[in-house]
């Protein structure tokens, strides 16, 4: 039903009754910069990517898997074929819930100190070898606890991850959607706020959105914003619109993903005006149903709108993808511009929590590669 449904729904929101991959003049021009298209080959090597919606448990690779079950002597006697299987989602998913089962076999390899230092650590070196330049990885603290671990071991564990990382790295820390684990919550905020400029940048709200609608943790919110937390929150991707509306009165300036905004034109228009980032992961959202194509994905009408939409992975093996994946399956759709691309990569960093004189390095080199396609 809702790979019907959702499509209808994004044509009455948008007046349009086609998939959202026709290339407007407008759009183009609404995008600036230069005009010209990127190729596919462009992209692989523009080695300017950030990644600001990015999953710890989601994203551990085949060998990363190997490496964490060797380090720790976990028996792990599977082909990677096998391997594959228990880690990433097939065509056949039907939504959220489904996809979020994946994530049960990773977390196993991330309950010691060793695991979650060295599995940060072996994702950001992954991420510099593919030419990301910055990262924000967030991770749930209370999940990292079933062998034992209190949630500050966790985050200690992460900080030192980050330190041996091969390229700048934030943390943030997800608060989880659930009936009993409000506590568990609290004080995920609570040590946020004693670890927010020692690695750890921000929180986050994740889990099953439909089954827990956002409207329901608003204290969460409150205690963070008291503290002067920073935060972001999933929201607009298992559920609709008022999802979105409940994480925006909560003051966050970032939702991710929120792509189902689109069938809201008034709350299209507040993203643009209130100049809200969507940390928008294309592929997770295939997976889960909610665009049965990437036709139909919103990318021309939040760029008509001037939403500030970035490009992320959101679980890197449970989607087998990443950041430049992503932008060339846009690529292949609409047609994006070199202008566009810029303006994408400029979004992740002016949106990023990155202290501002990391921003402006990390700017420089998005120009740098940029200029290089001339």
């Amino acid at each position: 039903m809702k790979q019907t449904l959702l499509p209808l729904r994004l044509a009455v929101a948008t007046g349009r009754t086609t998939p959202l991959s026709s290339c407007s003049d407008n759009a183009k021009t609404a995008a600036g910069g230069d005009q010209r298209t990127i190729t596919d080959e462009q992209l692989a090597r523009l080695d300017c990517y950030t990644d600001l919606h990015l999953h710890l448990d989601g994203s551990l690779s085949l060998p990363t898997v190997r490496q964490l079950a060797r380090l720790q002597d976990i028996p792990l006697d599977l082909s990677d074929e096998e391997l594959r299987e228990r880690l990433q989602v097939n065509e056949g998913c039907q939504d959220l819930n489904q996809y979020l089962q994946k994530f049960d076999f990773p977390l196993t390899l991330l309950q010691t100190p060793k695991g979650i230092t060295e599995g940060i650590q072996l994702l950001a070196q992954e991420l510099k070898d593919e030419g990301h330049i910055y990262a924000e990885i967030r991770y749930a603290p209370q999940l990292h606890c079933q062998q034992g671990l209190t949630q500050r071991e966790v985050i200690e564990a992460s900080i030192e991850g980050r330190r041996q990382a091969a390229l700048p790295v934030s943390l943030i820390l997800c608060c989880m959607r659930g009936n009993d684990n409000h506590e568990q919550n609290l004080e995920t905020v609570r040590l946020a706020a004693e670890y927010v400029g020692q690695g750890v940048a921000a929180i986050d709200l994740a889990g099953a959105e439909a089954l827990y609608p956002t409207s329901g943790f608003a204290d969460l919110f409150q205690l963070a914003k008291g503290n002067g937390v920073p935060y972001t929150l999933h929201a607009g991707e298992a559920d609709g619109p008022e999802s979105v509306k409940a994480a925006l009165s909560y003051g966050t300036r970032r939702i991710g993903h929120g792509v189902r905004s689109a069938e809201d034109p008034a709350l299209v228009q507040q993203l643009s005006a209130e100049k809200i980032t969507l940390e928008c992961c294309p592929t997770s959202n295939l997976n889960t149903a909610i665009f049965p194509s990437i036709g139909h994905y919103p990318l021309r009408l939040f760029l008509e709108q001037g939403v500030r939409m970035t490009v992320n992975s959101d679980n890197r093996m449970v989607s087998a993808t990443n950041v430049i994946r992503e932008f060339q399956l846009l690529n292949g759709a609409f047609h994006l511009t070199v202008g566009e691309v810029r303006q994408l990569l400029q979004n992740s960093i002016d949106a990023s929590f990155a202290p501002e004189p990391l921003k402006e390095e990390l700017l420089a080199k998005v120009n740098e590669a940029i200029a290089r396609l001339r």
